[in-house]
């Protein structure tokens, strides 16, 4: 089977990025693109102003959903992420370009509980305690189980591999389902304190500020749409001043859309409120109080 327009196919690497257009990228973008792909040696290799640059749109994760929506003679699909919902773009998901080797047929899953890496970064190894078959998966990515663990280790079924792959069986965790209290994801997303930003990144090796929230609840098996206005839309706006660790405020300036979020990491005592957020200007995630040009763009308060 083959990639083809107008059928869904699923993520093959680690982490692929999402792109703009094929025109965007840029030389320095190069480990990004490659399969096996290098996220940590394309983030190493970026300088700071490189890595708020708009050319790049999202992330997706290994075994992500993707209808492909058209694929050019130079190797480059453009496709809709469809596990991750934006409204205003398109009502299908989130649409951009990436790598049509990327990419692997979707296939039919066994009927087992799916899997979440439950560390930051991971492997999948050909065998137990064999070398790397696929490294750096990441907090969040979902696999399908092959079977049984197995003196520590446990099988996937990984997309592009007809063999299963391993990994250390304390890695990964059952999919949770229904809904969690929100404590539990701000302990997630406290797990990725001081990743650095990147603009569109949605993984343990660089993040943005959606892409902190939209990863936190997919460990948790909430699928959140992947931009912060359209995950106000997708959330229960509450009173402000009734917040609770967990929640997640919103910033926009006047007239504006919303261009911020963040987790709430304590209640607020009166105009003393605190959030873990991944900051643009500070360029990774933290905690901190919000400080004086924060309280004044805080438009709302929502809850999962």
């Amino acid at each position: 089977m083959q990639v083809r327009p107008g059928r869904e196919a699923v993520v093959r690497v680690a982490v692929a990025t999402l792109w703009t257009s094929p025109d965007a990228v840029r030389p320095v973008d190069r480990p990004a693109l490659s399969v096996p792909v290098d996220v940590a040696a394309w983030i190493a290799g970026l300088d700071t102003d490189q890595r708020v640059g708009d050319c790049v749109l999202s992330q997706l994760l290994l075994g992500e959903r993707v209808l492909v929506t058209g694929i050019r003679p130079d190797g480059w699909a453009h496709v809709v992420a469809v596990e991750q919902q934006a409204a205003r773009l398109d009502p299908r998901g989130y649409p951009g370009w990436l790598p049509v080797d990327q990419l692997a047929p979707a296939t039919p899953l066994p009927d087992t509980v799916p899997l979440v890496v439950d560390v930051p970064v991971t492997a999948l190894h050909d065998t137990p305690d064999g070398p790397a078959a696929l490294p750096g998966v990441v907090l969040g990515t979902r696999l399908t189980s092959a079977g049984p663990a197995h003196a520590g280790w446990h099988p996937v079924l990984p997309p592009g591999h007809a063999d299963p792959l391993w990994l250390p069986a304390t890695h990964a965790v059952p999919l949770p389902t229904g809904t969690p209290p929100p404590q539990r994801a701000l302990d997630v997303a406290r797990r990725l304190g001081d990743v650095v930003y990147i603009w569109g990144g949605v993984s343990a090796y660089g993040i943005d500020c959606s892409g902190l929230v939209h990863l936190a609840w997919r460990r948790l098996g909430v699928d959140l749409p992947r931009d912060a206005d359209d995950q106000a839309a997708a959330t229960t706006p509450l009173r402000l001043g009734t917040e609770r660790p967990g929640d997640l405020y919103f910033f926009a300036r006047p007239g504006r859309h919303i261009h911020h979020i963040g987790i709430v990491t304590a209640e607020p005592a009166g105009d003393d409120r605190r959030m873990l957020h991944a900051c643009y200007r500070k360029r990774r995630v933290l905690e901190e109080r919000l400080p004086a040009d924060r309280t004044a763009t805080l438009v709302a308060v929502h809850r999962v």
